[in-house]
């Protein structure tokens, strides 16, 4: 059967200019609309429908609805308000709490851009957004100014404006992303570099990654625990009673995360995983992902066999093991189950430390079953120096 080709969708950024754009329109010529067009940074035009449009005298409000294609995006079908009015305040003091296109507006009448519900504020450092001002992207920004701009230029009004930026299901929606981690409060932010929404790709899910890191280390720290998932972070939680505030959840791109956090210029690096994850990577297995291969239970065999006499029978039975939970306990059926996560360990951390470029890494790795099976020589003196929950 020929592959469907997955269909793309419009960023929450577009959706936000489209909205500005035709509250705009309709606050300066009097007119409703029931759709807005409007050309994103790709180069792809988008005819948006418009929902609960209100028009009065000083203020027209309406919404765009979030489509994301065939991405998972926790924003689709949400709805993304603009509101626009007239703006007669004190400039100074809106600059504080609004962006304003004063840079590429040399008369004295600005466009204003702040957030409503749902719309997150930036605390800390290291994102495109300032702290103290609605997490609202550089992009998206640059489109809700052209946007209204245009309009402006066409109705022949010359005063200021002031934009709002709404989602009401945002803090709703805020709690299923990374926003929280990042410093974003109180809701979503407004994305987007190109206007559309590909489905997701690894790029989006490394990019992630990176800029987590990227935050912490601006934040000043040096130091930061990675885990591929679910199961690393419950362990981390629940075993080691360390708070993932200080943790970076990597998925299966192991090798690049690594190579990030060199980059960031990290001293020390938690390592903290499931056997089933982690035995890929003492194999030097850079993505873990399934499709790039399994090899988990020759990897485990060829560590085994490294540090133990072992029959063909035991050799069969390792390789035969549906899972490493499995395997685990054939190993500690033959009491062999302590010196071969030894090797397993001491493979892991090499492997890691050379993807690193030298950073100083300590590993631990579990089961379900067993809880932990092993910890390299300077695991628990890096614990130690990690916060308590």
């Amino acid at each position: 059967m020929e592959k469907q080709e997955l269909r793309s969708g419009f960023t929450t950024g577009t959706c936000a200019a489209a909205a500005a754009k035709a509250a705009a329109a309709m606050l300066l010529t009097g007119n409703p609309l029931q759709h807005m067009k409007l050309v994103t940074p790709k180069g792809t035009e988008a005819d948006l429908p418009l929902f609960h449009v209100v028009l009065g005298k000083d203020q027209a409000i309406c919404a765009v609805q979030k489509d994301a294609g065939d991405d998972p995006d926790v924003t689709d079908k949400a709805l993304v308000f603009a509101s626009v009015q007239y703006f007669d305040g004190d400039e100074a003091e809106a600059k504080k709490t609004c962006y304003c296109n004063c840079e590429e507006q040399e008369e004295s009448s600005f466009l204003f851009l702040t957030a409503g519900e749902g719309i997150g504020w930036v605390t800390k450092p290291g994102l495109s957004c300032p702290i103290g001002l609605p997490a609202i992207n550089p992009v998206p920004r640059a489109m809700i100014f052209q946007g209204v701009e245009e309009t402006r230029r066409e109705a022949g009004f010359e005063g200021p404006l002031i934009i709002t930026v709404s989602m009401p299901e945002g803090k709703e929606l805020a709690e299923k992303t990374f926003n929280s981690k990042l410093g974003i409060i109180g809701g979503l932010s407004i994305l987007g570099t190109t206007g559309i929404v590909n489905p997701m790709s690894e790029e989006a899910l490394t990019a992630t990654i990176r800029l987590e890191l990227h935050m912490k280390a601006v934040a000043g720290e040096r130091k930061v625990i990675l885990t591929p998932g679910n199961y690393g972070e419950a362990f981390i939680k629940e075993t080691l009673s360390l708070s993932m505030s200080e943790g970076v959840t990597c998925s299966n791109f192991i090798g690049e995360s690594f190579l990030m956090a060199s980059e960031d210029q990290f001293k020390d690096i938690l390592f903290v995983g499931h056997i089933g994850k982690l035995i890929k990577v003492a194999g030097g297995v850079y993505n873990t992902h399934s499709k790039h291969g399994d090899r988990r239970m020759e990897i485990l065999w060829d560590c085994a066999s490294n540090v133990i006499q072992g029959s063909d029978e035991l050799k069969q039975e390792i390789l035969n093991a549906n899972t490493t939970e499995e395997a685990a306990k054939i190993l500690e059926d033959h009491n062999i189950l302590e010196p071969v996560m030894t090797e397993v360990v001491h493979r892991i951390k090499k492997q890691v430390t050379e993807w690193s470029g030298g950073i100083h890494v300590e590993v631990v790795t579990f089961s379900t079953t067993y809880g932990i099976l092993g910890m390299s020589e300077g695991a628990k003196d890096l614990i130690e120096t990690f916060t308590k929950r």
